[in-house]
């Protein structure tokens, strides 16, 4: 899944900042993996410590005591290592979000609390055996059965694009973007593509096939376990088609647009966020119309987002409509398209206890949403105001976005050394040659007026990539010659 995602981010920025996404998708992994060790597993799954609580968990922090005396199988190292891998994803979630524009310090701070508190806080909710939320509590708070998240669509994938959002809102939208350099009217949405489908093309299917480690082995148990794991994987490969399909349908027979990979792409991942949360306590018709309706989820809320000039870098592949608006719709799903029959075998209830299930099916009522709703509420809640909190203090420090002029030539050369590619020479990358030669001189020689001279660089490119792009834009008007077909 690491590897996905870093495909489809890289792929979806410009070649001037592959870099400085790879580098954060690396350390969602690394980093992420000591703050998960040191005090994230801890806060999720450390039950029975000195102050039992539905709230937080206060146990194996620093994995201190992870095994129990009668734990001959190590299931408590499997538990943790099974359960980083979603801690990570829910981490690589948001550099998307913030690409092209946020501080490699501000992001060390955010991916800190996200795997370290505000993640670990969710699963302890709806995970953990002492959660207020949770359907594996003996007995549940709410209902007979608690909230159903059979594999993060709200644990995961809420969070991780509720934290992005935030992030895209306090750091605010890439130079350019909403008509502020090359146009002279406000508000006008300016395209910036990411310089390489491959990589993004690449990154989704590999996304696609890491979703079944996520979805499948979510039962947690092979013995008597595979019937629930193979309604999972046909469920999560039904949803993610539909998803794309009807996003893809939209698209071109609604909107009369081309028929663009983007979309695509963004539709399949919709699809797989909506169908986690109830994976294994559908049928097969209850995944196709989830994922067409993620779909329609995905292009609302991605609408919408433009229209509030809220900017997502990766087309909102990685963070708000899709994981935090389709992850929303993946928990609501549940309480009304969840079977019984389905649900039973996949979250057993104490004898005599009432059943809850879909509202679509006779019988079910409205319990299970009512509580379906309760989790989307409390994890947007909780997800939001702390990272909102972080992001704020961040940006009122002047540590959360880079300036202009290093925003202009590109992360990678101001702050990683030189560009991923050395394929064209523009007025950004004459700028970075200058800054690497630069720093490289300036370690035997200091100059007082660094900054002037760098930003009258930086000045002097921008007008010049002005200059060619207007005179490219010349050269590409259609004319009497090339209308008839002559070079």
């Amino acid at each position: 899944m690491q590897c996905g995602f870093a495909m489809l981010e890289a792929g979806s920025v410009r070649a001037k900042n592959t870099q400085n996404i790879l580098l954060k998708n690396f350390l969602d992994a690394a980093l992420g993996t000591l703050i998960w060790w040191a005090i994230g597993f801890a806060f999720a799954y450390g039950e029975g410590g000195a102050l039992p609580n539905p709230f937080i968990g206060g146990r194996h922090f620093f994995g201190i005591d992870m095994i129990e005396e009668e734990d001959t199988e190590g299931a408590g190292y499997a538990s943790w290592f099974f359960q980083w891998s979603f801690a990570a994803t829910a981490a690589t979630i948001v550099s998307g979000s913030v690409a092209e524009r946020c501080k490699l310090g501000a992001y060390l701070c955010y991916t800190s609390m996200l795997v370290g508190l505000v993640y670990p806080v969710v699963v302890h909710w709806v995970w953990s055996t002492e959660g207020w939320l949770s359907a594996f509590r003996s007995p549940p708070l709410l209902g007979s059965r608690g909230m159903i998240d059979f594999a993060g669509s709200g644990v995961v994938h809420m969070v991780g694009g509720g934290a992005g959002l935030m992030g895209a809102v306090f750091l605010g939208p890439r130079r350019g973007r909403f008509g502020t350099v090359r146009t002279s009217e406000q508000g006008t949405t300016i395209a910036i593509p990411g310089h390489s489908a491959i990589l993004s093309t690449l990154g989704v299917f590999i996304i696609w096939t890491g979703w079944y480690g996520f979805n499948a082995a979510s039962t947690l148990c092979m013995y008597k376990c595979m019937g629930i794991a193979l309604r999972a994987a046909v469920n999560t490969t039904i949803s993610a088609a539909a998803g794309g399909c009807f996003t893809l349908f939209v698209h071109v027979f609604i909107f009369r647009r081309p028929a663009e990979l983007a979309p695509l792409m963004n539709g399949v991942l919709g699809g797989l966020v909506s169908i986690t949360a109830g994976c294994a306590v559908y049928e097969p018709w209850a995944a196709f119309v989830i994922g067409c309706i993620a779909g329609l989820v995905y292009i609302g809320s991605s609408l919408a987002l433009l229209n509030l000039e809220i900017d997502d870098p990766l087309d909102a592949a990685i963070a708000a409509p899709v994981h935090f608006f389709c992850g929303s719709w993946g928990v609501i799903a549940v309480g009304l398209f969840a079977s019984p029959s389905a649900t039973m075998a996949a979250y057993p209830i104490a004898e005599g206890a009432t059943a809850t299930y879909g509202a679509f099916y006779p019988g079910g009522g409205g319990m299970q949403l009512g509580i379906q709703l309760l989790g989307v509420v409390s994890i947007a809640a909780w997800t939001m105001l702390t990272t909102g909190f972080l992001f704020g203090i961040l940006k009122a420090m002047k540590k959360l976005r880079v300036p202009a002029e290093k925003e202009f030539v590109g992360m990678d050369a101001v702050s990683h050394g030189g560009y991923a590619y050395h394929l064209e020479r523009t007025g950004a990358n004459v700028v970075g040659e200058w800054l690497l030669r630069r720093r490289t001189t300036s370690r035997t020689k200091k100059s007082n007026n660094a900054g002037t001279n760098f930003a009258k660089a930086v000045t002097e490119a921008m007008k010049q990539d002005k200059e060619d792009n207007d005179e490219n834009k010349n050269k590409n008007e259609p004319t009497s010659s090339n209308m008839a077909g002559e070079p």
